[in-house]
């Protein structure tokens, strides 16, 4: 049976993807800073039929925290076959290029970017083994730079100096990603999950969360022949998929 492990799983997308990828036959391990929720929404799942699911305590802030949540999985398998980085914040609404507090950047920053280094970098030993390992990180249209000085595009003026600018750099952290990895069998992803209703926007998205799950787990899924260093945004381009970073 697969593995994966899915950061900021306990509700949103990162919960309807445990959902996608548990119904496809994954053992999910559902990452959640805080274990009490996270193992309702693993609950939640079995309730659903889906036993292969369980709750890992994991602050991606924290390292010592993933630390543990490294040691907690490497106890169970020795082989984790995709890491789905999805764990993130906004910082709040509205944000000024010259209003928005450094302590706000700089906070979304430790989410966004660096835990997915830390987290990333603690797991990918045992992503390592695994015969088509697989890493999807959970990336936003509104940081593609081409587009939002496009002001053609449906979103231009949804504009904000932190998140997106957190997102823009995790986009450059996966191209670097995927560089570094491009003569093994990992697919390295950028995947926009598109303008989804959550609690990240006070559901005002005009996506739904199962569309959104669908399209992470598809590069999950993907076979040997998929792409890898690429963003991907299903919402804005339908036919290929791929925007521009």
């Amino acid at each position: 049976m697969k593995t994966v492990l899915i950061t900021g799983a306990n509700k949103g997308i990162g919960l309807e993807t445990a959902r996608q990828l548990a119904r496809q036959g994954y053992h999910v391990f559902l990452g959640s800073r805080d274990l009490a929720r996270g193992q309702q929404a693993a609950q939640q799942l079995h309730a659903e039929g889906l036993s292969e699911v369980e709750a890992i305590q994991l602050d991606v802030t924290n390292a010592d925290s993933v630390q543990a949540a490294r040691a907690e999985i490497g106890r169970k398998t020795p082989v984790l076959d995709a890491l789905v980085n999805n764990a993130a914040i906004t910082g709040g609404m509205p944000q000024a290029a010259l209003g928005a507090a450094v302590a706000t950047f700089q906070e979304v920053f430790a989410t966004n970017v660096f835990g997915v280094v830390q987290v990333t970098q603690a797991f990918i030993d045992l992503l390592r083994p695994a015969p088509q390992p697989r890493i999807v990180n959970v990336g936003s249209s509104g940081a593609s730079l081409t587009l939002s000085s496009d002001p053609a595009w449906k979103y231009y003026h949804h504009k904000g100096a932190v998140y997106p600018a957190s997102k823009a750099a995790l986009h450059m952290y996966t191209i670097v990603l995927a560089y570094e990895l491009r003569d093994t069998p990992f697919k390295v992803n950028a995947v926009d999950p598109g303008f989804t209703a959550t609690d990240l926007n006070g559901h005002r998205g005009t996506g739904t969360v199962q569309e959104a799950g669908i399209r992470i787990a598809k590069y999950v899924l993907v076979g040997d022949d998929g792409p890898t260093g690429r963003f991907i945004s299903e919402e804005n381009t339908p036919v290929t998929g791929e925007i521009p970073w």
